[in-house]
């Protein structure tokens, strides 16, 4: 039996804005971008990866959802509290200049990590936490 990723889920509270974060500055590709029931359904991906797609939704998007989980859940996405994805790269030091220099906000620059990664950190425009891990190779 093979089990494999096909999707994750990154809350986003303006799809225009995260797709031009998600696309134009860390080049990923548009998958799906349409309307269903009412809704927008938005999906990413890295061209390396066509297996893989993240889906863009607003949060609490269950139209079972209460008005009071709706605000609950908006307010921790303004406040940077719902959970990120953790990308890996070959150049972590080139992928923070770019984004760096798209103007969002960083939380950590290249490290060296004790765990064996060199990584770094930024918020996308909905407040989520994105982290870039590069394996670090022998020597370094």
């Amino acid at each position: 039996m093979d089990v494999r990723l096909s999707q994750c889920f990154i809350a986003v509270d303006d799809h225009d804005k995260a797709l031009a974060f998600y696309c134009d500055v860390l080049g990923l590709e548009v998958r799906n971008d349409v309307g269903f029931e009412g809704m927008r359904w938005v999906t990413v991906g890295s061209p390396a990866q066509p297996g893989v797609e993240i889906v863009l939704e607003p949060p609490a998007v269950n139209p079972d959802a209460s008005p009071a989980d709706r605000q609950a859940m908006a307010e921790l996405l303004a406040k940077g509290l719902l959970r990120g994805v953790i990308f890996s790269t070959d150049d972590c030091d080139a992928l923070f200049a770019r984004v760096e220099a798209s103007g969002a906000e960083v939380l950590q620059e290249p490290t060296d990590q004790p765990y064996g990664v060199r990584d770094c950190a930024f918020r996308d425009p909905a407040g989520n936490m994105l982290r870039f891990n590069q394996p670090r190779t022998a020597g370094r």
